[in-house]
Formats: structure tokens, C-alpha cells, sequence
């Protein structure tokens, strides 16, 4: 499990550390484009159901903290699903990682 740790006073919410990996290249593209967005994500059964959100800005402190060793393999697939959502009115969120191409796209 890793960390996003954004804001001043700092605040942060855990995420694995594949998907940590796949959210920092997505957040780290916007945000040098300066572009402002929201992050929304659903909480795992384990620590309640619901979801939060928050607003990313360029001009908020943003650090990424990983538990593993090792940086994941990063699946182009995931960067994609994740980045269109980025792009959306509604912001980014953190959706499933895709196994495979969808039959369309073949």
C-alpha cells in the first residue's frame, strides 16, 4: 500500500501501489500541462463503502509514496482508461485495471 499526500496541512489516502503508480503518471501529466481536475475514488469494503473526491490543483503540494521496492510494470491500458476519465467533465477516477483490449478496439 502506498500513499498520495496532498495539501497543506497534509491529508492522504492509501492506495495500492500498482495503482499509485498508474494515478502518478496520469496526475503528474495534467498537472504539467497546469491543468486543474477533480480525483474521485470508491472506498474498499474494508474501511467502509462510499466514495471521496477532492480537487487537484498545480499550485497544491502532491507527494507519492510507495511501500514496495520495485516500480510496477505500468499497464498502457490502465494509463489510457484513467487519462480518458481525467479528460471527462467528471475528472479522474480510479477505475478497474483492464486485462485486455475490448473487442471494438481489435
Amino acid at each position: 500500500m502506498g500513499k498520495l499526500i496532498y495539501g497543506a496541512p497534509m491529508w492522504y489516502v492509501e492506495f495500492d501501489d500498482r495503482a499509485l503508480a498508474h494515478l502518478r503518471v496520469v496526475m503528474l501529466a495534467k498537472l504539467r500541462r497546469s491543468e486543474s481536475f477533480s480525483f474521485s475514488w470508491k472506498y474498499e469494503t474494508g474501511h467502509g463503502s462510499g466514495r471521496s473526491s477532492f480537487w487537484v490543483h498545480p499550485s497544491i503540494p502532491m507527494q507519492f509514496e510507495f511501500y514496495g521496492g520495485r516500480e510496477p510494470v505500468l499497464n498502457r491500458l490502465w494509463v489510457d482508461a484513467l487519462m480518458l476519465t481525467a479528460n471527462s467533465p467528471g475528472g479522474l477516477e480510479l477505475v478497474p485495471e483492464p486485462t485486455s483490449r475490448p473487442a471494438a478496439d481489435a
